[in-house]
């Protein structure tokens, strides 16, 4: 038995209460079976059953009161996992399905995005149960603030730097930030995602729903092929899905779903600019939910309780090019196998680890190009790295000057997953390469620091 399956059966007898984390290693590790052979050094350092153990796990209560005074108490965690090649960075998840399964998977799968980006930033991940929905803004401040004092303790601008994830944006960042600066009496980069006026990057809200657009572009680009005329299903309507829509309009591309947990809207004659500005308005600042389109376009369609997917699957609609933008394992392979059927070209995924393991053999055994999120979506991390950057030099770039990094970092990221997979043996193949490229710079910084 090699390594990598010793250590794959090990996590697997572990953590076997933690479903999701389970998968992203059997996806990962599988993925590195060619290196075993050419760097026998990894094998004898136990690289591989080295980099699946966090650095750190830590979990702490957050009692926090609500608007009626009624006391509340939710789970935090913060999933240190490797900083070989730089501090700790990933975003902090608030929602109910939060567990700490979920947080090492997130947090594994970000060792090899960060890696992938080329810039000097290690993995990790943290949030908590609480629900962000339906409280309001005095609520969240508060337990907002009541997460910090707990957790300002294990991060730092060198040290660990969180972001934004789902159920944490501009709000919940303002309020943690600010709270972090009282605590702390420093005003440094220790968190991404900031507003612009307290040292935020221009183009970082649009930066993961940009970036996949992007990979699909360079993707489509090796075909001979572009966005223009294609029928593209996005899924989602939160802060990822709005920008893969606006930049997959602007090539010309033709969207037409959206959803959120509640269900899911067609419109096959398109979503278009004016269209997107209504779900912006809709998610953004009315934080209503995604039925709402139909009363406002009521040629369009919706799904009560239904994935984008289930409704691709169900109802036949052609698929050129699929964004899965909402959240982890929503294509299984039932949904694959009906979008292969009709047409499917390219998927590239905005979401972490949204497609399961079957979706993904379906998608490599017939010859989809298949853009997998640790390289897809690390666009946004790509910009949180760049506001670092600009945090660390006192100044900020223009809005061009960023976009034109991130098109660069895409490029690469890109460019650096066909060269690895090609050069083992897996040519074509955006998952192994990205899985390869990722870790053979965190594997070879673990190997030069010796055994610690």
């Amino acid at each position: 038995m090699s390594q990598i399956d010793e250590v794959i059966a090990k996590v697997k007898e572990k953590d076997g209460d933690q479903p999701e984390f389970i998968e992203a290693v059997t996806e990962v590790l599988g993925t590195l079976r060619p290196t075993e052979e050419k760097h026998p050094e990894f094998v004898k350092a136990k690289i591989y059953e080295r980099i699946v153990e966090p650095d750190r796990v830590i979990i702490f209560r957050v009692p926090w009161e609500d608007d009626k005074g009624e006391i509340h108490v939710n789970r935090g965690f913060r999933v240190q996992f490797n900083n070989a090649i730089g501090p700790y960075k990933g975003g902090l998840r608030f929602h109910p399905s939060v567990n700490l399964g979920i947080i090492k998977f997130l947090g594994f799968e970000q060792i090899f995005k960060n890696s992938l980006t080329t810039l000097p930033m290690g993995g990790g991940k943290g949030g908590s149960d609480f629900n962000p929905k339906g409280k309001s803004d005095r609520e969240v401040m508060r337990f907002t603030y009541a997460f910090m004092r707990e957790l300002f303790r294990h991060i730092g601008p060198d040290t660990d730097v969180p972001a934004g994830d789902i159920g944490v944006g501009a709000r919940e960042i303002g309020y943690l930030y600010g709270y972090y600066k009282k605590i702390k009496n420093e005003h440094t980069g220790v968190l991404t995602g900031k507003g612009l006026e307290y040292g935020g990057s221009l183009i970082r809200p649009e930066a993961t729903g940009y970036g996949v657009v992007y990979f699909t572009m360079n993707m489509l680009a090796t075909k001979g092929m572009d966005l223009k005329g294609k029928t593209i299903v996005v899924s989602g309507a939160g802060n990822v899905a709005q920008y893969a829509v606006e930049k997959s309009l602007e090539y010309g591309g033709k969207v037409i779903t959206m959803s959120d947990s509640n269900g899911a809207v067609v419109d096959m004659d398109g979503i278009d600019r004016g269209k997107l500005d209504y779900v912006m308005d809709l998610k953004n600042v009315r934080r209503g939910r995604i039925r709402e389109y139909v009363q406002k376009y009521p040629h369009a369609k919706y799904y009560e309780g239904k994935s984008v997917w289930d409704v691709i699957r169900d109802e036949g609609i052609k698929v050129d090019v699929a964004l899965p933008c909402a959240t982890q394992n929503e294509i299984h392979g039932d949904h694959a196998e009906a979008m292969v059927k009709n047409g499917l070209i390219a998927i590239v995924e905005g979401a972490n680890m949204p497609s399961n393991l079957d979706a993904i053999h379906i998608y490599q055994d017939s010859g989809v190009l298949f853009g997998p999120a640790k390289a897809a979506n690390a666009g946004g991390v790509a910009v949180s790295g760049l506001e670092m950057t600009q945090n660390s030099m006192r100044l900020s770039w223009t809005r061009e000057e960023v976009d034109a990094k991130l098109r660069e970092i895409m490029k690469k990221i890109h460019d650096t997953s066909l060269e690895a997979a090609a050069a083992y043996g897996k040519p074509g193949d955006y998952l192994t390469g990205a899985n390869i490229a990722g870790f053979l710079k965190v594997a070879k910084a673990m190997l030069a620091y010796g055994v610690v």
